[in-house]
């Protein structure tokens, strides 16, 4: 974690090789020149009558209801998850011990589906497995084409550590920026500053004009070790800190081909 001395810089970078489960902490990213990050959300398991992508305005859309994701099921934070995208080969562990390892040919996904669809049912999670087409689950993706993201668009997200620290200071649940999965975190600006950028900020050598804020689901009341809903954050945001929609952290799009990010990078509001 990188402290910030009065200038705003990148304090932690993630991505998320599978929709929906814990994220790799990385030194740097690439950010595609599509707006999305490489090797994030390159896998999903799927319910078995989504397995094909739907239609948004023309773009492929994956919504996360039809799929595992904390948003329904909360107890998959506490799935460790390990990827190698030389190997294509995945790997499953909780409480350190491997559900499954297995690489992504058809034998394998079929023993990484068998491996967390047994998980899921012996979770507090299990019924919501029940309902018509969710069974058998799917694993879908190459494991290298980044297109799994909330949003048919895709989009890199970012959050500041303050406005995090704000919510941990009004709950008693702890948390953290794991929480909200955004892929960067920033430190050395004010708490909420974030929200209100406008117009185009560089981080590093990547220019990216902001979006909008972002909206959160039920994704963030899952504590990110154990995977219960510890704290009621929809309720915390609105309430407490007067939003009229639950909201934390924005949606940017690199401005001109993408390029790489890395933690330390200086972060610059160019409005």
């Amino acid at each position: 974690m990188v402290q910030s001395s009065g200038v705003p810089v990148v304090s932690a970078l993630y991505r998320y090789p599978v929709k929906g489960f814990t994220p790799e902490e990385r030194d740097e990213l690439v950010v595609q020149a599509d707006g999305r990050i490489a090797g994030d959300r390159v896998l999903a398991f799927r319910f078995a009558d989504a397995v094909e992508p739907e239609d948004a305005d023309g773009l492929e859309s994956w919504p996360k209801s039809r799929g595992l994701a904390l948003m329904d099921f909360p107890a998959l934070a506490r799935v460790a998850l390990t990827f190698d995208s030389g190997e294509r080969r995945l790997r499953l562990s909780v409480d350190g011990s491997v559900l499954a390892e297995a690489a992504l040919d058809d034998a394998g996904r079929r023993e990484l589906e068998k491996a967390i669809t047994a998980f899921v049912q012996e979770s507090g999670d299990a019924r919501r497995l029940d309902r018509e087409g969710v069974l058998p689950l799917r694993l879908v993706g190459d494991g290298a084409t980044s297109r799994f993201q909330d949003r048919a668009r895709g989009y890199v997200s970012l959050h500041g550590e303050a406005s995090v620290a704000k919510v941990d200071a009004a709950v008693p649940a702890p948390v953290d920026s794991r929480r909200f999965r955004s892929n960067i975190v920033i430190a050395g600006v004010p708490p909420w500053d974030e929200l209100a950028w406008r117009g185009r900020i560089r981080i590093g050598e990547v220019a990216f004009d902001v979006q909008k804020p972002i909206g959160r689901c039920a994704a963030i009341m899952a504590n990110p070790d154990t995977g219960e809903r510890d704290a009621r954050l929809l309720r915390v945001l609105t309430t407490e800190f007067d939003q009229a929609e639950p909201t934390l952290g924005i949606l940017l799009l690199p401005a001109a081909g993408g390029g790489v990010v890395r933690v330390g990078d200086e972060v610059a509001v160019e409005g």
